[in-house]
């Protein structure tokens, strides 16, 4: 009698399983669906299903704004000194700028120069979310001021894109004075009679909403993006209040008369190029 062979088939294949390659997929955070990241990154990383506007580094903003290898990027190498010797948990100031550094491949969290958006000039300044999330230090005050003179200087509309957590704690009042500093620079240049078109982002929040990003001639804002001085954990977290049901977002701040209008990031170009048209600037 034959002797019976065990098969070592268990309904399973016994090929090593291949390992699904990362960064292929995205979870998006309005409607939680799986989306291919290269469907996104083709839809100026919108969500196809529901809109949802993802955040976005400040090289592609530039991308998606200005036209092609029209930016001239200006002070890039400009970084900050530490005035405080701050340390937080271990960490200190110095070393968590050399890792956003490294995140981000920027050396500060705005870029400034001249660009052109449909044929316009323009002076562009865009702030580096993976930069210590956009927060407003020494450098990003200065750099923004650079940005209104030299579009006083040129006779250039100023085109500036928050997305920032505020002013940088790490830099304490050299930060808080930077909000003063960028607002008396965008009144001199409203008294030279330029043309400001401030586009908020999610997030912008605390000091850079309560200086510079809330002072344009025209104030835009993406879809669904937080806009506020506390943002809504804060709030909560130190006043114990519920809070209206979409609150700080930018339908909210419309309805309430804080934006002049709402632009899907696919028409954000042809939105800016018409402002400047029409202020015929």
């Amino acid at each position: 009698m034959a002797k019976e062979t065990k098969s070592k088939w268990n309904g399973f294949s016994l090929k090593p399983r291949k390992q699904m390659p990362e960064g292929l997929w995205v979870r998006c955070p309005g409607c939680e669906h799986m989306l291919y990241k290269s469907t996104v990154e083709k839809n100026l990383n919108v969500c196809p299903e529901c809109n949802h506007h993802f955040r976005i580094e400040a090289a592609t903003r530039i991308k998606y704004l200005a036209d092609e290898d029209s930016f001239q990027q200006v002070l890039s190498d400009l970084t900050t000194n530490d005035p405080l010797g701050f340390k937080f948990r271990g960490t200190t100031y110095k070393q968590r700028l050399k890792a956003d550094e490294k995140k981000s491949g920027a050396k500060e969290a705005m870029l400034i120069g001249k660009a052109f958006i449909k044929g316009r000039g323009v002076i562009l300044a865009v702030m580096e979310p993976n930069f210590l999330m956009g927060s407003m230090g020494f450098v990003v005050g200065e750099k923004l001021c650079a940005a209104v003179d030299m579009a006083i200087d040129e006779s250039l509309p100023l085109v500036v894109v928050s997305c920032s957590g505020g002013a940088r704690m790490h830099e304490g009042v050299v930060s808080l004075g930077q909000m003063a500093k960028t607002s008396a620079a965008l009144a001199k240049y409203d008294d030279a009679g330029g043309l400001f078109i401030s586009v908020l982002t999610d997030p912008t929040t605390g000091g850079v909403t309560a200086s510079f990003a809330m002072l344009g001639d025209c104030i835009i804002a993406e879809p669904g993006a937080l806009i506020g001085f506390a943002g809504p954990r804060t709030i909560a977290e130190t006043i114990k209040v519920e809070l209206p049901e979409g609150f700080q977002t930018a339908e909210f701040m419309l309805e309430h008369g804080f934006l002049d209008m709402i632009v899907h990031r696919r028409d954000l170009r042809s939105e800016i190029a018409r402002l400047i048209d029409y202020c015929q600037k």
